[in-house]
């Protein structure tokens, strides 16, 4: 066992042993044994079988109108009883004794690094493949042809091209103790609480015991919201008060309009969209909570109640394209042979609206991104400068975790270059190739892959700290929608390469930054990812592929039978920003020619907002909550929204106060004790019910409930537009 003293004659300045983070000082390790096994015959077994079973069974999941991802605690708790049957029953014989390739199955008893590099392993079959939107959008809801080949090349290279972005950045973004990582400290919490022996006082349960107490009685639980009252999944009390007024449904559903008072008791419900609220740290959660309150119960309301963009002729809260006469819009009307716009259908038809909650979220959206920019530039800046100089000059500053990481051997910055290399021919090769299927020029990766490595450090930065940050979506499809307006597959490869790529980037750098927690060797961590992300890749996109062959009319909810399951919401809303950006392209919806070019104004707000802060601050120094004010964070909390509805984002809120602020405030021996475990065992005890659920009673027979529980949240006039003279079904007329 190490435990490293301050290094007086590297060069290096050396931290003292406490770490500057509350959170990370109180959750992780500062000892380390490097003579413990890593790579092993079991990391291989187990670690394979993960990644598959998880890509498997997400990618399956994906198209459910209440998409469930497994996320890798799952596994990383599973394998822990097999891991040590292993370490018992497996031959303790060496092969090939006494020459270069010598191995032996079981070299001991399961580790805890073993563990580390399955969940790895696992965490790439969690993650899903963002490229197979392409793959759907295409061949279920546009219906055209689109081959295996050139659908499988682009699906491997959007999640490789991030390993090119994650190397270059990595001394920025995980050696430095102030980029924590926050939703590591729940994986940490269970390794510890899963190898470590615990000494318990009679008066108090161990945290295995608790992890334990807490998995069973969720895993218990979790079949009334998820199969006996699905009403608990959004408790819209205040509209069963007003069952005929569409205005107090609007304002109060859940999943169809503001949310007030809404709430649910469903941990899916609650940690789906923004992650685990238990792992927030509270100057976060507020600014997520400024920026949700007053986008929903400011600008929405009076957007809408002031009828700005025609709001009343749609309902106030959707993801769909609509006529100008509040119906929705058929799409394929005004697509022609080409796959490209038929710019005289559409002149003839009419421009696409859309809800006025849609064209304010992307808004916000743009101020988010052009926020990040001006936020990390001023606040961050001259960290990155001093860290660049250190890095340059071999005098950067190390914590304790760093110290104990220098025994083990990096990986050469040369691997991730000649990855990139590999990976973007291959890229070049298909645009070219394929032209007609991906409609993306060479100019356009290019570009792509720019943008991605500009938005990486900033972005990252962000995520590091707060858990939180906007992504690359809009403004990618934004540029390449003026550039070359009229493809929508262009459209859409472009996004993954330039959006995907980085976020790929940024999962691997917490990855990375997991390892350095427990202490694993770099390289084992890159050889993980790597295969990992492989794997993946491959069973992501042969189930989907399946899956597009035997669910018929999958996807499309006019052609489905009522109640169908199969109605792919996530991927329904990359749809509509394919047509929106794409196939008619954002000239003639936020520029010159679109009835939203005022949105644009959203981009010179969020770069002024960060610099007010930043004035505020200077001018009064002593004022330290000033800091805390984080417009990248607080613009982009309803990021998410669509598909994420108001109940997603209450319910969240709620349980981050209670853990963010009321408990590390006032029983931090609690909470640095139990918090990051009652979140791991509220994952898995879900994950777990929602698979044996799943395939029990819903797979083979789809075997329901009926009775006024599993009615939905009870707010049937909350998707109804008020304008005078629109006509749709169940609305009463205004």
């Amino acid at each position: 066992m190490v435990n490293m003293s301050p290094d007086k004659e590297s060069g290096i300045e050396e931290d003292d042993e406490t770490c500057p983070i509350p959170q990370v000082e109180l959750t992780v390790p500062k000892t380390d044994d490097p003579t413990m096994p890593v790579v092993t015959f079991r990391v291989w077994a187990l670690g394979l079988t993960c990644c598959v079973l998880l890509s498997f069974v997400n990618q399956f999941m994906w198209y459910r109108q209440n998409p469930m991802m497994i996320s890798s605690i799952a596994a990383q708790i599973a394998v822990v009883p097999i891991g040590h049957l292993m370490a018992r029953t497996v031959t303790t014989r060496k092969f090939f004794e006494g020459t270069r390739w010598e191995f032996c199955l079981n070299p001991g008893p399961f580790n805890v690094k073993e563990h580390v590099l399955i969940t790895i392993f696992a965490n790439s079959g969690a993650g899903a493949v963002y490229a197979t939107h392409i793959l759907s959008s295409v061949k279920l809801l546009y219906k055209k042809k689109f081959d295996f080949l050139p659908a499988l090349i682009v699906m491997v290279t959007t999640q490789l091209l991030g390993f090119s972005w994650a190397g270059m950045f990595r001394k920025f973004l995980v050696e430095p103790a102030e980029m924590w990582w926050p939703g590591n400290m729940v994986q940490v919490s269970l390794f510890r609480v899963l190898h470590e022996k615990e000494k318990r006082s009679r008066l108090s349960l161990s945290r295995i015991q608790f992890f334990l107490l807490v998995l069973v009685t969720v895993f218990a639980y979790e079949i009334l919201p998820n199969y006996l009252f699905t009403t608990l999944m959004s408790i819209s009390w205040l509209c069963w008060t007003a069952p005929k007024s569409v205005t107090m449904q609007q304002i109060s559903s859940g999943q169809q309009g503001l949310g007030l008072g809404a709430f649910a008791l469903d941990w899916s419900t609650i940690s789906s969209y923004l992650g685990s609220p238990l792992v927030s740290p509270w100057f976060a959660t507020a600014n997520v909570a400024a920026g949700y309150i007053f986008f929903v119960y400011v600008v929405v309301p009076l957007s809408y109640w002031f009828n700005i963009y025609h709001a009343k002729t749609f309902p106030i809260y959707s993801n769909s394209l609509y006529m100008t006469n509040g119906t929705r819009y058929h799409i394929d009307d005004i697509v022609n042979s080409k796959f490209q716009l038929d710019q005289q259908a559409y002149a003839t038809i009419g421009p696409i609206h859309m809800s006025t909650f849609f064209a304010m979220t992307y808004g916000l959206t743009f101020a988010a991104l052009s926020a990040t920019v001006v936020h990390v530039a001023l606040f961050h800046g001259r960290e990155i400068w001093n860290q660049s100089k250190g890095i340059m000059t071999g005098t950067i500053k190390r914590d304790v975790h760093s110290r104990l990481m220098k025994v083990y051997k990096q990986v050469p910055s040369w691997w991730f270059y000649l990855l990139f290399v590999l990976n973007f021919s291959l890229i070049l090769f298909a645009v070219e190739h394929y032209k007609d299927a991906l409609q993306l020029p060479w100019w356009g990766v290019l570009l792509a892959c720019g943008i991605a490595l500009f938005f990486t450090l900033p972005l990252g930065i962000i995520n590091a700290t707060t858990n939180q940050g906007p992504g690359l979506n809009v403004i990618t499809e934004y540029i390449i929608g003026y550039l070359y307006p009229g493809r929508p597959v262009a459209n859409m490869c472009f996004k993954v390469y330039g959006y995907i790529s980085m976020a790929q980037a940024l999962n691997l750098v917490s990855d990375f930054k997991l390892g350095h927690y427990m202490k694993i060797p770099p390289r084992a961590m890159f050889m993980a990812q790597l295969v990992g992300a492989i794997v993946s890749v491959a069973v992501y996109t042969g189930i989907a592929w399946w899956l597009m062959g035997s669910i018929p009319h999958l996807c499309d909810k006019e052609a489905l039978p009522p109640g169908s399951q199969w109605t792919c919401p996530m991927d329904v809303v990359f749809f509509d920003a394919s047509v929106i950006w794409g196939l008619v392209g954002p000239r003639r919806i936020f520029g010159n020619l679109g009835e939203y070019k005022q949105v644009n104004m959203f981009f010179v707000a969020g770069a002024i907002l960060p610099l007010l802060v930043w004035l505020a601050h200077k001018a009064f120094p002593s004022h330290k909550w000033i800091t805390y004010i984080h417009f990248p964070v607080l613009l982009s909390a309803t990021g998410m929204m669509p598909p994420a509805s108001a109940v997603n984002f209450s319910s969240w809120l709620i349980v981050a106060f209670l853990s963010g602020y009321v408990l590390f405030r006032y029983r931090q021996d609690w909470w640095a004790k139990y918090n990051y475990v009652l979140s791991g065992g509220l994952d898995a005890g879900n994950a777990f019910l929602t698979i044996l659920l799943f395939f029990c009673l819903q797979y083979v027979s789809n075997i329901g409930i009926t009775w006024w529980g599993n009615n939905g949240e009870g707010c049937p006039l909350a998707a109804c537009p008020t304008a005078k003279g629109v006509v749709v079904d169940g609305c009463p007329i205004f």
